[in-house]
């Protein structure tokens, strides 16, 4: 069984990779490329929060509709036992 890598990286194992980081950017890039991770993080929550608003609003009108079909049913077979006692 492997580990995913977020649970084999360790305290050494991280400070290599930012000390690659920094050689490879330097150190005036490192707090612009966190700023634009930040706020793409934040554009995918508003729109991950966006989906999930639109689904719910889809479930809703979809529940709305089907008791709407059932309003119109009963009504339809209520008009319907009224005829025939009329008849009778």
């Amino acid at each position: 069984m492997t580990l995913p890598l977020a649970w084999t990286l360790g305290g050494p194992e991280i400070a290599v990779i930012f000390l690659v980081v920094l050689l490879l950017f330097g150190a005036k890039k490192i707090p612009e490329l966190a700023r634009g991770l930040g706020k793409s993080m934040g554009e995918f929550k508003k729109a991950r929060t966006e989906f999930e608003d639109e689904i719910k609003r889809a479930e809703d009108e979809s529940e709305h509709e089907d008791d709407d079909a059932k309003a119109k049913e009963m009504a339809k077979e209520a008009s319907g036992k009224e005829e025939t006692d009329h008849h009778a």
